[in-house]
């Protein structure tokens, strides 16, 4: 007798764990989605990605190769997920329901989806994520349906941060200047990055695992550069072992339940040639021009400008890398990108109460070069109705980080 195995299952295994945030809190934030769902005649939205639904359900997925979605209507709110995760998106689910899809036939995430939203709706669905084989599959599953984008609305409400989150963001800023430290002290030449990457690592999940007892501890990590592999902010850790007079770039990445932290800072091992001296100093001086001019009221693309005017007057504009700054929140600046809010030439975004950015401007002058390697130094700034709260603490500059053996 052949078993017939289920499209769709209900997995309430155990009790709701103690959430992130305050069910007010997740309450608020859905809210706001409805009633822009209200207003652009939206009758359904299907989230993606790891940032929206981590932001509206308190759940980081862990993909591999298999779809995830949060359903939310006018009178439902559903998260769709795979059966390899048994109870755990039921546990941390606190605003309603969990539905679990079966792998014993292809397509049960859509199976799944046309029990939850009706045919003829308007389903918003992420531009930036949902690859062009979903959407494909989405339409044929609601062929009467229209599918308008959310990605830049909800990027919009996730700009602007509550209390609970920007307290969740100190914590993480805070954990990563306990990873810098960390990383300070296992630097000497002759260690390899990746030893002194791990004592990082170490000392932000305890201290995450300390703040957070009930949390989650998932995708914290460091990277820490030396030499030659400075010159891309996002250059994996290897083996390299660090030598005296070698630039050196420290990067901690604290994650609190989805919200991701960083601290960077620019390091020497014994001792810094004048020519990286004087080019780590221009950074600097970048660096605390710009912690001054985020503040309400200023608009990202004048910030740019004004920043490439130093680096212009000191003849080094031309290696300058990459933007001043973004938007720190819910899996930033991994997945969940805040585009709107970057420091940028080209992004005219007013900065406001309740935005979370980071200043991080950087120089890459290549090897070959007097003072070749890559300059970076990352503050994260809290702005206030009047004032901004710079929430980094670990110090930057040559009189802080020549790290002598």
């Amino acid at each position: 007798m052949k078993m017939q195995m289920p499209q769709t299952l209900s997995i309430p295994n155990g009790d709701k764990v103690q959430p992130t945030f305050s069910k007010a809190e997740l309450n608020a934030r859905l809210e706001k989605l409805r009633r822009y769902m209200a207003e652009n005649d939206m009758q359904a939205v299907l989230f993606t990605s790891y940032h929206n639904i981590n932001y509206y359900s308190d759940f980081v997925y862990c993909r591999f190769g298999r779809d995830y979605g949060l359903v939310v209507t006018a009178d439902s709110y559903t998260t769709v997920t795979a059966n390899i995760d048994g109870g755990q998106p039921y546990r941390r689910n606190q605003l309603g329901d969990n539905v679990v899809y079966t792998d014993w036939q292809k397509d049960n995430f859509f199976y799944a989806l046309k029990n939850l939203i009706k045919d003829g709706s308007n389903i918003g669905v992420e531009y930036d994520h949902m690859p062009l084989q979903n959407l494909e599959k989405m339409k044929a599953a609601f062929p009467s349906s229209n599918f308008p984008d959310i990605a830049v609305p909800t990027m919009k409400m996730r700009m602007i941060k509550s209390a609970e989150e920007i307290a969740v963001i100190k914590h993480g800023a805070r954990v990563a200047d306990i990873g810098g430290a960390a990383i300070r002290d296992a630097i000497a030449v002759g260690v390899p990055e990746y030893e002194i990457a791990l004592a990082g690592v170490q000392a932000m999940v305890r201290e995450i695992a300390k703040t957070y007892p009930h949390g989650e501890l998932m995708d914290t990590w460091v990277w820490f550069q030396s030499g030659i592999n400075t010159d891309g902010a996002h250059n994996p850790v290897t083996s390299r072992k660090v030598e005296a007079g070698d630039i050196l770039s420290l990067n901690t990445f604290p994650m609190i339940a989805g919200y991701y932290t960083a601290l960077e800072r620019t390091l020497f091992s014994e001792f810094a040639s004048d020519r990286h001296l004087e080019l780590w100093e221009i950074n600097c001086e970048v660096h605390r021009r710009g912690l001054e001019l985020i503040r309400p009221g200023a608009r990202c693309s004048d910030i740019a400008a004004e920043l490439n005017e130093i680096f212009l007057k000191h003849d080094v504009l031309q290696y300058r890398t990459f933007g001043y700054g973004h938007s720190f929140g819910t899996l930033s600046h991994y997945y969940g990108r805040e585009a709107g809010l970057e420091l940028r030439e080209d992004v005219h975004t007013i900065i406001e109460p309740g935005m979370v950015i980071s200043m991080e401007p950087m120089l890459m002058l290549p090897e070959g070069r007097a003072g070749a390697g890559g300059y970076r130094e990352h503050d994260i700034l809290v702005v206030g109705e009047d004032s901004v709260e710079n929430i980094t603490k670990f110090p930057f500059g040559p009189e802080h980080n020549i790290i002598k053996g």
